[in-house]
């Protein structure tokens, strides 16, 4: 079975789409991917008409109609050009989705999330014939259950019911979704869940247990386990059961500045990140996945960019395609070792020398060892959700005895000095591009920028468990100087990617309104 390599482009929902090349089918193409996958929102499942059913949903003259025809065209026109350039043409969609008026037609706005309604069934099956009848060039569908996002389908409505129960709600609708894409349609099925069985080994195995495998069935599985977090455990389930997996990994992730800065992660996917080698798993990385399990092994799966909401977003596309390049290339021949795809990225897209070459590496792996250690520790011991996407909250430990906290605290010393080499390797770096150095240099020393502030306040925080004044204000000092310093690059550097933003609120409560409250007690 050839595997896949698929890419997709997650845009933030209900936000600006992403100008990325990454768009494009024949640049994709080039790169070696053989498939691209389309975002929720442009889905065929959104673009039916419904013709199949008693019921007018997308009345002729109404502006649901007029967004169904713009939508339409524009799958049409996004499937051609992925023809032309020889890709594969796979749609996410989200279960349930219906539109609105068919909902209230047939006076189901209670029931139309449970996947085991008799009427549902029948209304998914109906949408599925209709996604491959009026989309003829689609090859599948990744169908995902978990989170169900709106933003840009305002006329249609979604939900799923006990989407945790595995026995009566996942397997019911994976053998609905395998008899009529797989068995009746030919066609090809994804399924990829968040936060259920893909975490649940048990749960996994049930499932292995009670889907009879098909040669046009995979399932998608993440990297990692939670979201796409270092610090998390690579997952249980990858290389267990019958069923082939496509391994999904994100190259620009919320919690790790978007690509605003270097964040090598395909080395970490592809050979194993450094807290997963001792988790005790025979299978920690890609690559043991591949060489223990080849005949399970189905493709990887990029997200190019998006996750999360909002900013940073990064001024170049370096550091995003780096990451894509290399798993994309290593997946079309898993014999070669990620260094050797490397080598190849530096020549082929960057132009460098062999010593550029060298310290480019370098720059790249230290930015592994620089994130978590920043971020968290190497035990995690910090919650994976105190700062994401363009904002900073307070740290939050899930252990928090004093020989953690000075763990910690040294951790966030050794991440500034790592950051602060990578700013050293990349002013040694020949750069052929003058914009492409630019950038790398400013993203470094955004990194840095970064490291300092995530350091100030895990340093404030201790000052604040001892009751030491002297050291909160410090802790406060170092802060603003951490700041200062951030706020200062635009000025340095002409492509520097958009900045974090002290107020960021979406999520998070900022940790600048913790540091407003410590100047006005200690008069700062």
């Amino acid at each position: 079975m050839t595997p896949l390599i698929m890419d997709m482009v997650h845009h933030n929902p209900g936000e600006a789409l992403f100008e990325t090349p990454f768009n494009e089918a024949d640049y994709i193409a080039e790169i070696g991917y053989n498939s691209k996958a389309y975002f929720l929102f442009e889905s065929p499942s959104l673009a039916i008409d419904w013709r199949s059913v008693d019921v007018d949903v997308f009345p002729q003259g109404s502006e649901s109609e007029k967004w169904l025809k713009a939508k339409r065209e524009s799958i049409l026109a996004q499937h051609a050009k992925c023809r032309a350039a020889g890709l594969a043409i796979y749609a996410q969609a989200d279960m349930v989705l219906f539109p609105k008026s068919l909902i209230q037609a047939y006076g189901i706005e209670k029931e139309f999330g449970d996947p085991k309604n008799p009427l549902v069934v029948d209304l998914i099956k109906k949408q599925i014939a209709e996604s491959f009848e009026q989309f003829p060039d689609l090859d599948g569908f990744l169908f995902r259950i978990g989170e169900t996002y709106l933003h840009d389908a305002p006329h249609h409505q979604g939900a799923i019911k006990d989407k945790d129960n595995t026995q009566e709600t996942i397997i019911p609708l994976i053998n609905l979704l395998r008899e009529e894409i797989c068995v009746k349609h030919k066609k090809k099925l994804i399924f990829r869940s968040w936060l259920s069985f893909d975490r649940d080994p048990e749960q996994y195995a049930l499932i292995n247990q009670e889907v009879e495998p098909h040669e046009h069935l995979t399932l998608a599985v993440k990297h990692c386990e939670d979201d796409f977090h270092r610090g998390t455990a690579f997952s249980r389930i990858i290389g267990q059961g019958r069923h082939p997996q496509i391994i999904e990994v994100q190259c620009s992730r919320e919690y790790e500045g978007k690509a605003a800065h270097p964040n090598y992660i395909a080395a970490g996917v592809i050979n194993g990140f450094e807290e997963n080698l001792n988790q005790g798993l025979d299978i920690y990385s890609l690559k043991t996945f591949v060489d223990q399990k080849p005949e399970l092994y189905a493709g990887v799966w990029t997200w190019c960019r998006g996750g999360g909401w909002n900013g940073p977003f990064a001024a170049n596309k370096l550091w995003y395609e780096l990451n894509a390049w290399v798993i994309a290339t290593w997946a079309q021949d898993t014999s070669q070792s990620e260094e050797q795809v490397f080598e190849r990225y530096c020549k082929e897209k960057l132009n460098l020398d062999q010593a550029s070459s060298q310290h480019f590496r370098k720059l790249s792996l230290l930015s592994l060892d620089g994130v978590i250690r920043m971020r968290n520790t190497l035990e995690c011991d910090v919650d994976l959700w105190w700062a994401r996407d363009m904002g900073f909250g307070w740290p939050k430990y899930i252990k928090d005895d004093q020989a953690t906290i000075e763990k910690c605290l040294g951790l966030k010393d050794e991440a500034v000095a790592i950051w602060q080499e990578m700013c050293s390797l990349a002013d040694q770096i020949s750069w052929a591009d003058n914009e492409i150095a630019d950038f790398a240099k400013g993203s470094v020393n955004y990194g840095l920028g970064v490291a300092m502030i995530y350091r100030s306040l895990f340093y404030t925080d201790a000052a604040l468990r001892n009751e030491d004044p002297e050291a909160i204000v410090q802790g406060i000092a170092d802060y603003d100087q951490a700041w200062d310093f951030y706020e200062s690059l635009p000025s340095k550097f002409k492509n520097l990617s958009t900045q974090y933003e002290k107020d960021y609120c979406l999520h998070l409560d900022p940790a600048e309104n913790v540091i407003q409250k410590l100047k006005k007690k200690y008069n700062v």
